[in-house]
């Protein structure tokens, strides 16, 4: 949930606030008769309503990257193109992609958390798949074009 929370609203602070408002909220709601996937859904809703209202109150903050290891910086350049380019997607395709990559949801509870259909879901991860590859793609072309290639240790050389 936290995965998914920080990456729709672009912080690890919000991410944790937001996560503890989903919990709160599910705390407190009755808990739909349903299947384990429909309620792993039902969460997920919550969450994605959350950050939406969350973004369009106008509190969202540019993308930012959490640098784990300051040594590695193609990992870190990779890790900012891969934020703006996940940024750069229609909303719904970011949110599809999220709660699958991120969250780990399957087809049907992804559909359920976003009120579309499971052949939805389907066509809006493969453009926003088809669209993250051709960004990251060009990102990648860059920084060949700049003469910088990434060694097996993660140290960058310059090739001119």
């Amino acid at each position: 949930m936290f995965r998914y929370l920080r990456r729709v609203v672009g912080g690890p602070d919000a991410a944790r606030d937001l996560t503890q408002e989903v919990f709160l909220r599910v705390s407190r709601a009755g808990v739909p008769d349903s299947t384990a996937m429909g309620r792993r859904a039902w969460v997920f809703r919550i969450a994605r309503n959350l950050a939406l209202n969350h973004v369009r109150d106008g509190h969202r903050r540019p993308p930012t990257v959490e640098v784990t290891d300051p040594v590695v910086p193609a990992t870190q350049e990779l890790s900012v193109a891969l934020s703006r380019a996940i940024a750069a997607l229609p909303a719904l395709d970011r949110d599809i992609f999220l709660l699958r990559e991120a969250a780990g949801l399957r087809y049907d509870e992804i559909a359920g958390a976003c009120d579309i259909t499971e052949s939805t879901v389907r066509t809006r991860l493969h453009q926003a798949r088809q669209a993250l590859r051709a960004e990251l793609g060009a990102s990648l072309d860059l920084r060949a074009q700049r003469g910088v290639r990434v060694s097996p240790a993660g140290s960058r050389h310059h090739d001119r």
